[in-house]
């Protein structure tokens, strides 16, 4: 059954909210260590910000994971 967007998004969304918090990083830290707006990780985080897979990669990248992490099942830590 393919993956519809909507699922992708809240995958999105759950995964990097868990893996900042995991962290121990705010919104803020998480921006700047990716170098993005920290209003811009905020929108993501509540489904309003549709990143680019460049952003995706920034962020994965400042939470020490893959690009998959964030994207593939729940994550938990």
């Amino acid at each position: 059954m393919p993956c519809e967007f909507t699922q992708v998004e809240r995958k999105l969304r759950n995964n990097l909210t868990a893996l900042r918090r995991s962290c121990g990083l705010s919104q803020e830290q998480l921006a700047f260590e990716a170098g993005i707006d920290r209003t811009y990780v905020s929108q993501i985080e509540r489904g309003l910000g549709n990143p680019s897979l460049a952003v995706m990669c920034r962020l994965a990248s400042a939470l020490g994971v893959g690009i998959c992490d964030l994207l593939d099942g729940d994550v938990t830590r």
